[in-house]
């Protein structure tokens, strides 16, 4: 999570966290969870608690739990069936969530709309670097990026003529979007902490690495080798 402050407006605090959708599943005994809403979002970075990771692992799996065409059944041991879709999307790979942007001066928040993903984030870096907008949603909310000249307004609903707004400019993008990037590798660093001990210790190492191989390719960053065994 990586503020940006504006010079001049000491108030003036914007922050950009990658989110991701939880939908828990209806009972989950596999590793230790944290208590979330459904369709909550809950940030990543580097300071999350250990069951607040595995609730991360939790909501990927569940999203992605049935797998694509053709993949073969998993494997018998409840982990490893949970984790089979996650870990055998291939192309299908996705995670409903985002990145949200918050303006802590005014409240607004601009966040992920329903033709959003996490694997899709590397798309803000066209409104940076190429000037296009962005729509990441659709009825009945439709938020967008909306680049002008040297500023970028993140429209929460463009369906509304007075919706609420975050007016920032592209070099701000530039340092959040940066921001996203440091967040999601500390993140990863906890991923392969956390896989080492609630998958490599119980099952096969090799079902550890793949799933943090599969968090390194949705969040488009290198993988972290796992800690080495104590």
């Amino acid at each position: 999570m990586h503020p940006a402050h504006r010079p001049g407006e000491n108030a003036a605090v914007i922050v950009m966290q990658p989110v991701l959708e939880i939908v828990p599943p209806d009972s989950f005994g596999l590793w230790p969870v944290v208590d979330v809403e459904p369709f909550a979002l809950l940030p990543l970075h580097g300071g999350l608690s250990p069951a607040e990771v595995g609730t991360v692992v939790m909501g990927l799996a569940e999203y992605l739990r049935e797998g694509g065409e053709g993949v073969p059944p998993g494997p018998d041991d409840p982990v490893g069936a949970f984790l089979h879709g996650l870990l055998t999307a291939g192309e299908g790979l996705c995670a409903s969530g985002g990145l949200q942007v918050t303006d802590t001066s005014t409240g607004v928040v601009f966040r992920p709309g329903c033709c959003d993903g996490l694997e899709d984030r590397r798309d803000w870096y066209r409104v940076t670097e190429a000037g296009e907008p962005l729509w990441y949603g659709h009825e009945p909310v439709t938020p967008a990026a909306l680049p002008h000249g040297d500023t970028v307004r993140l429209v929460v609903d463009t369906g509304l003529s007075d919706s609420e707004e975050i007016e920032l400019s592209v070099g701000e993008l530039r340092g959040l979007l940066a921001g996203v990037d440091r967040d999601l590798a500390a993140f990863l660093v906890l991923a392969a902490d956390w896989a080492s001990v609630h998958v490599a210790s119980v099952h096969a190492p090799t079902r550890a690495a793949a799933l943090v191989d599969v968090l390194a390719r949705l969040t488009d960053l290198p993988a972290p080798d796992l800690p080495p065994k104590p």
